[in-house]
Formats: structure tokens, C-alpha cells, sequence
């Protein structure tokens, strides 16, 4: 088979190093792809956003199966367009990836359908929002209405925080059409994981369940970030929160869709925390996390392939799991997620058993490999335990990156 994978980060190149071990794979092309991708995938220069092209691509190169990784193409309908020319896609259509592109869309649907999540409201006008913040006290968070590439939520420990927060998106028109419309809602506590599935309708096939950490610095520390870290399975969650969580949020949510006419296919993530009144929803996503996606795919024992073929064609993939833990630590370019210098070498990177490394901001130049992002790379690896895994990526990276152009947390897997 002839697969198109769309993406340029670590997500889609955790995904390509997966599907390359099927032995169906003839040739995976990758749009626009990265510097690490390029090692196991042919690269094409089409922007993800450049719908036209890349069905245009698909058409010539007759792809049998696309995978879309980012979530700016499904809510530019990549979808819509490839099945309209008769092309198969596993990604929704935009209509049911709204449950990720609008966060008000998204809480008003978890409301509608009876998915546990935190009491919210909504706001255009920043005089109204702060007078909502006033009655409602601190901590509590700020989240833009649309995609700012996890830079659009704020949980501001201080009224005045949240102010800013509101003045940034509201006023300052800081996030662009993203912070047109914010969406206030209380600050929940316990601890976060997420829970990713394959869907095709109403059927749901949950995946084990990772941690992400949100924050730039240690001890979750600094602004939000697009994720610095990861590590599954999150062993701290029991099967019957899992259970819960698969049927009271996930499966709703593909059921509800399918009921109103816009059933998915695709991803479903939940990013839920646990309270100590059961788990709740904090976001949905339309894909595949990033980083989780990371840690989660080099436990997955199935061909990965077969499971997006068996998932389309209504057949239950019966997922299996490696008995190990996965961690992955990111490193990233000094100053994200504010502005940050591209185009700094990064080293030769010399693998060992243990580890390996998902490229996400990078590109391949005529000096070698430089960084194109915010965040670079993620480096992993699988050990019985986490913090064992933990440890081994960390020792690759104290081995490899020593440019105070980088930076990367130090405790991850090991803060819980």
C-alpha cells in the first residue's frame, strides 16, 4: 500500500516509524515532513493547509490511505475534500472536528450530551468576562475559543491573572481569531491524564492512558506549552476510571456525533483530570496527542496499519500492549513557547539500545540537521518502569545536546 502521512512533528514521525514496520507498506510520503521523517518516509513540499495540493498529490501518486496528524487541516475540511473525490482518509470531517476546533462548541456539546466537565461560561466582551471572574475568585482558567496551538489556555492562579488573560485575548487581540471568543471555566484538581481512541462511527477502541506535562518548566512551573513531556501508561489510573472514561466520555461523544448526523472518524482524545468527583473532561481533541502520541505508539504491539484498516472496515483491531513503560522528554528551543531562534545545529545523535527520537522542529540542511520550532525533538524510551524509561532518555540527552540554545525539563516522569 501507497500511505500519505500529513504533518510536519513528532506526532507524525512517532506514527511513520510505526507504520513502516508493516510489512503491507510499499511507500509512505509525508507533507511537508522534517528532517527526521525524511529518514523513513519520502518527503513532498505541500503545506498542510494546501488542501488542493495534497489531493492533488493523492490523486497522482493513487495513495490508498492518508493519516492527517495536525489539526488545522481537518478544520479546513481535508476530510470533506478527499472523500468527495472518492479517496480513503482516516481523519473526521470538519464538522465533527469542531468538537476540537471550538471550545465553546465543545463544552455546549459535552453539556447537551451529559459528559462530565467543569461549569463554564462563555464571553465576547471583556467587561462582562471580568465580571464573571470577580464573582466567580481565583484560581480559575482562561481558555480561547479557537486553535492557538496550546498556547490558548491560561489557568491564572490570581483574579489578576485571569484579567490579563482576558485583556490578552479580548482586547489585545494577542491569539488573533482564536481569542475572539473565550470560554471561562473553573479550575479543576487532580491529577491529568489523557485517553486517545481509534473511531469509526460508534465504534470506539480506547488506547492505554499517558501524562503530558502542559508546563515549560520543572515542578509544572511557566506558561503552557504544546507539551515538554510525556509517559505511558499513566499506571495511576484504575481500570474502573478507565472503564468510566471510555464509556461516559468517549463513547458518548462518538455516539452523540454519530446521532446528529456527524459521526467521526478518526481520533478521539480526551484530555480528562481526575477529581474526587470521577474524571472530567478538560478538552477534546480530533487526533492524535502530541507528545503522547510519542509514548504511546512504540507500545502498541499491533501493525498499526492493520489497525487503521480494521478500524475503517467496522472490525474490532483487538489492541494489544507491551508490558513496559514509555517516556519521551522534549527538548525545546530556548524561549518557547514566547520567540525563539531557528536554524541552530543540533549535534550528531548517537543512538543506543534503549532510546530513540521522534524529530519534530527540524530540517535538513547542506551543514546537517537544524532546528525549524519550538519545540525540536522529543527523545524516549521504554524500561519496565517509568522512571526507568525516564532515566535512559535523559542520559541520551545529557550525551548529545549541550547548546544553551535548548532547554528541556528535568523531571519528567518524576514529579507525580
Amino acid at each position: 500500500m501507497n500511505l500519505f502521512v500529513i504533518g510536519r512533528g513528532g506526532r507524525e514521525h512517532s506514527m511513520i516509524m510505526k507504520l513502516a514496520e508493516s510489512d503491507k507498506v510499499d511507500t509512505i510520503y509525508a507533507a511537508p515532513g522534517n528532517a527526521g521523517i525524511s529518514e523513513a518516509a519520502e518527503c513532498v513540499d505541500i503545506d498542510e493547509l494546501d488542501i488542493g495540493g495534497l489531493l492533488e498529490f493523492a490523486v497522482k501518486k493513487q495513495i490508498d490511505l492518508t493519516i492527517v496528524g495536525p489539526e488545522n487541516p481537518l478544520l479546513a475540511g481535508i476530510a470533506d475534500e478527499f472523500h468527495e473525490a472518492g479517496l480513503v482518509i482516516f481523519a473526521p470531517e470538519k464538522d465533527s472536528a469542531l468538537i476540537e476546533g471550538s471550545k465553546r462548541y465543545a463544552k455546549a456539546f459535552m453539556e447537551e450530551n451529559s459528559i462530565p466537565t467543569a461549569s463554564y461560561a462563555t464571553f465576547t466582551d471583556a467587561g462582562e468576562a471580568k465580571s464573571y471572574i470577580e464573582q466567580q475568585g481565583a484560581p480559575i482558567v482562561v481558555k480561547a475559543d479557537g486553535l492557538a496551538a496550546g498556547k490558548g489556555v491560561i489557568v491564572a492562579e490570581t483574579v489578576q491573572e485571569a484579567m490579563g488573560a482576558v485583556d490578552d485575548m479580548l482586547v489585545n487581540n494577542a491569539l488573533s481569531k482564536a481569542g475572539k471568543s473565550i470560554v471561562i471555566e473553573e479550575c479543576l484538581m487532580g491529577e491529568e491524564f489523557s485517553l486517545m481512541a481509534f473511531v469509526h462511527g460508534t465504534n470506539v477502541f480506547p488506547m492505554i492512558p499517558a501524562r503530558d506535562h502542559k508546563r515549560a518548566f520543572d515542578q509544572d512551573k511557566g506558561p503552557n506549552t504544546g507539551g515538554m513531556g510525556a509517559y505511558a501508561p499513566a499506571r495511576d489510573i484504575s481500570p474502573k476510571t478507565l472503564a468510566f472514561s471510555s464509556e461516559n466520555v468517549l463513547q458518548k461523544a462518538a455516539d452523540a456525533m454519530a446521532a446528529a448526523g456527524q459521526s467521526f472518524t478518526g481520533i478521539l482524545y480526551a484530555g480528562l483530570i481526575m477529581t474526587d468527583n470521577g474524571p472530567k473532561v478538560i478538552e477534546f481533541n480530533a487526533r492524535f496527542g502530541d507528545p503522547e502520541t510519542q509514548v504511546v505508539l512504540p507500545l502498541l504491539k499491533n501493525d498499526l496499519l492493520q489497525v487503521f484498516l480494521d478500524v475503517l472496515g467496522g472490525k474490532d483491531p483487538s489492541l494489544q500492549w507491551e508490558e513496559q513503560s514509555c517516556a519521551g522528554v522534549v527538548l525545546a528551543s530556548k524561549g518557547y513557547p514566547g520567540s525563539y531562534k531557528k536554524g541552530v545545529k543540533l549535534p550528531e545523535m548517537d543512538m543506543d539500545a534503549h532510546s530513540f527520537v521522534a524529530h519534530a522542529g527540524t530540517r535538513k540542511t547542506r551543514d546537517g540537521i537544524v532546528s525549524d520550532g519550538g519545540r525540536v525533538l522529543l527523545a524516549g524510551a521504554k524500561a519496565a518502569e517509568v522512571e526507568d524509561a525516564a532515566e535512559y532518555a535523559y542520559k541520551w540527552l545529557k550525551q548529545n545536546v549541550h547548546s544553551e540554545e535548548f532547554f528541556y525539563r528535568k523531571d519528567i516522569g518524576k514529579c507525580d
